[in-house]
């Protein structure tokens, strides 16, 4: 059985406010679970009688029981998946050894479900920093959580002043930027350090970070001169690039 104040302190979770007054997110589903615990700290967990049943051998400990109509009540899904659990989260540093890396920059991404995608995407392709600008959207917001399927176990993702941390960065590091009018990412030449900047879903990359992009790059639609859709999916260019960057480490 859960309590009411359990009840509302959960439900509360689902607000950005009460995510960072508290220090805590919420994860739903077994393997997202399983992937999120091994990189923080878990605080609750709740399950329901049947999944208790069919999970025996579940390596989750002190998972709390609770009936099918309580987890709906704390659920953020539809169909919610037979178990909760709560996180604490993370504070991450931006340390200087990430300037030897590949790293992805989001101006102003707004949706939960795209930044998820694109931290999955940093994940698949080794890219172990995400730096996002104030106003993107919340990496620990449930939507975007689920969105992850655990890869926010393994890509830290930093809320900072692009503009500013961009300004702090070695003279002709290498930033990134994808724009309809930039060179050919298949024949411009890439570097396998620096910054990939990709822009808010409507309105691209923000004129103060684009006059901070040294390299602008596109991908170039197909056939050349026929009319195609305007723009890609935000996670679907950040998808394309990611790939043409790490292809040319295997060449």
């Amino acid at each position: 059985m859960i309590s009411k104040n359990q009840i509302k302190n959960i439900t509360a979770l689902s607000h950005k406010k009460m995510r960072d007054e508290q220090g805590l997110f919420v994860a739903e589903g077994a393997k997202l679970i399983n992937d999120l615990q091994t990189a923080f700290k878990l605080k609750e967990c709740f399950a329901t009688t049947e999944w208790l049943h069919e999970n025996k051998d579940s390596p989750l400990k002190n998972v709390q029981e609770i009936s099918s109509d309580e987890l709906k009540k704390i659920s953020n899904q539809k169909s919610p998946q037979g178990i909760l659990a709560v996180f604490e989260k993370p504070t991450y540093s931006l340390s200087n050894h990430i300037h030897s890396e590949l790293c992805l920059a989001l101006d102003d991404i707004q949706d939960p479900g795209n930044l998820g995608t694109i931290i999955r995407i940093a994940d698949w392709f080794g890219i172990h920093n995400v730096i996002c600008s104030p106003f993107s959207a919340d990496a620990f917001a449930p939507k975007t959580v689920q969105s992850t399927m655990g890869a926010l176990a393994r890509v830290k993702v930093h809320y900072t002043d692009l503009e500013k941390y961009i300004h702090q960065l070695p003279v002709d590091y290498p930033i990134y930027g994808t724009f309809m009018e930039g060179e050919n990412i298949y024949t411009e030449q890439l570097t396998d350090y620096g910054l990939i900047v990709m822009g808010n879903e409507g309105n691209g990359i923000s004129d103060s970070i684009s006059a901070l992009v040294n390299r602008r790059i596109t991908i170039p639609n197909y056939p050349k001169n026929e009319a195609t859709s305007e723009s890609l999916n935000v996670a679907v260019a950040t998808s394309i690039v990611c790939a043409e960057f790490r292809r040319r480490l295997v060449e």
